[in-house]
């Protein structure tokens, strides 16, 4: 079986945030299940940099006003996975972000650099680009890669099944009407049924509308997405499309989120022995400027700083935390008056708050690693990724009851702290309230070592691994396509049985 997986972003080519982490990891467990994954993305300068043995393979043929762009062939990073890049410098060769200037705006042309990205992912699909290999199946991920499906059900011949994943429905890739000719979208898809979204085009919509599976990244934001409270006005969409809808739980990286191989540790451990997380607590102690305190319980948040991660929340929060006989280290950038927020704590409360505005990815990894508790809550979660690397670096994550953090943390009640189950600590509100409660919880917990250790030992033990996800996106490009892939031990029938579970459950 051959896969075209299209992505704005994959880690270490470029990243903003999640995506990237997931658009790395899937097609490298679909490669182990013996399933022939290229990556698809648009040719920023950063990937260029890090791309291996890159070289021209065609040129593409002027569309959407595009007359500049040739698809280049690499190696991802220190793996065996193929890799297009979309290279045109009119495009995505810009100083900036992937999809924001310098100064923070999105870059006017959004609806056109990622329309190109999907007509691209259309063209390799349909064997129109020089190159030998097509895919049987399509995977297009976010709105980015929206496109992608519209596309290709315009052609009338033999094509690839698509496959649509939304990683988060308040990203939607909404853009005014006028862009409808120039992005070569018919204008009979212009309607409701369509592309339509208050008079917007969405791209979002466009891959709910005509891929023929879609999926989201975990089972309780599939059900979530359905009501008007998380579908962000797309839930009657999801709703028409609920029987070819199913949440498939995201994984973590083993190759580079684990505390037994990190690099960016100054020590290592595993479950086994877990000694070496108290050496790394100690360092980052000394990095971030703390008093070097092995019983101080550590409170880390590694996030994006906005609304939906309710960093309000934990600001308002942070007056009594840093009261007690805790230390507060964050590491994220995003809304500016809430990062203003966070240098204020910073300046308040320099004693026991070390806070780093902007995203450093080795010191995230190490903030994981030294941390006894993580803040990872949020107002909504399609599946969230840094709870799961608490777990498996035995840091006790505490969350919000929703979309993923729900599927993933279990509350260390009574009950579950005794048959052993308890993983992290879950409130329900999204209020300071509520949070300072759950923390307050942990913190009690804390004090009892015997208790504390055998929940980290019970986070480490999770398996959140891409393996078992993997084999169920493999069984579901077969249930599209047609085509039978050799899931290993795990039976397909029994991997279409869970999915089927999964999507009555959502229904």
């Amino acid at each position: 079986m051959r896969v075209l997986f299209a992505t704005a972003e994959a880690y270490p080519l470029a990243k903003t945030g999640g995506l990237a982490d997931v658009s790395r990891a899937l097609p490298l467990a679909l490669r182990k299940l013996g399933i022939d994954v290229r990556l698809l993305m648009p040719g920023y300068p950063r990937a260029y940099v890090r791309v291996e043995n890159p070289r021209i393979v065609a040129k593409i043929a002027p569309a959407l006003g595009v007359d500049d762009a040739t698809l280049v062939e690499g190696i991802f990073p220190e793996t065996d996975l193929p890799v297009y890049l979309i290279d045109s410098p009119s495009l995505y060769r810009r100083n900036g972000g992937l999809y924001q200037d310098e100064a923070g705006k999105d870059w006017q042309d959004n609806a056109l650099r990622f329309a190109f990205l999907a007509h691209v992912g259309a063209e390799i699909a349909l064997g129109r680009i020089g190159q030998t290999w097509t895919p049987d199946i399509v995977h297009a991920n976010d709105w980015h890669a929206g496109l992608l499906p519209l596309y290709l059900s315009l052609h009338s011949g033999p094509r690839p099944s698509t496959i649509f994943t939304t990683h988060n429905m308040a990203f939607q890739g909404n853009f005014p009407a006028d862009w409808l000719e120039k992005l070569g979208i018919p204008g009979a898809c212009f309607q409701a049924a369509g592309v339509e979204f208050y008079n917007q085009i969405s791209f979002l919509k466009a891959g709910l509308r005509y891929a023929d599976r879609v999926t989201t990244v975990s089972p309780t934001y599939a059900k979530e997405i359905l009501t008007p409270e998380f579908g962000c006005g797309m839930e009657g969409v999801l709703r028409q499309r609920r029987e070819d809808f199913v949440g498939i739980l995201n994984g973590i990286d083993d190759g580079l989120w684990n505390p037994a191989v990190d690099p960016m540790l100054p020590r290592t451990f595993h479950l086994s022995d877990i000694s070496g997380k108290r050496a790394c607590k100690a360092a980052l102690q000394q990095e971030m400027g703390l008093k070097v305190a092995p019983d101080t319980p550590l409170i880390g948040f590694v996030s994006r700083i906005t609304h939906q991660k309710m960093a309000d929340v934990i600001l308002e929060a942070l007056p009594w935390l840093c009261a007690q006989d805790v230390q507060f280290v964050s590491v994220g950038e995003g809304d500016p008056a809430m990062e203003a927020g966070f240098g204020q704590v910073r300046e308040l409360y320099s004693a026991n708050a070390a806070v780093i505005v902007g995203y450093d990815e080795p010191i995230a990894h190490r903030l994981q690693a030294a941390a006894d508790i993580l803040l990872a809550p949020a107002r909504f979660e399609p599946c969230g990724l840094t709870q799961l690397y608490a777990l498996k670096y035995g840091t006790l994550p505490i969350v919000r009851r929703t979309g993923g953090l729900a599927d993933t943390v279990v509350d260390a009640t009574a009950t579950s702290i005794a048959d052993r189950s308890a993983t992290g600590f879950v409130f329900d509100q999204a209020t300071s309230e509520e949070l300072i409660s759950a923390i307050g919880r942990a913190l009690s917990l804390y004090r009892e070592p015997l208790i504390w250790r055998r929940l980290q030992l019970q986070a480490m033990a999770q398996d959140f691994s891409w393996d078992a996800s993997a084999t169920q996106y493999a069984a579901l490009y077969s249930a599209a396509s047609g085509m039978p892939v050799d899931l290993g031990a795990k039976d397909q029938h029994v991997v279409l049985a869970d999915q089927e579970s999964t999507r009555q459950a959502a229904i």
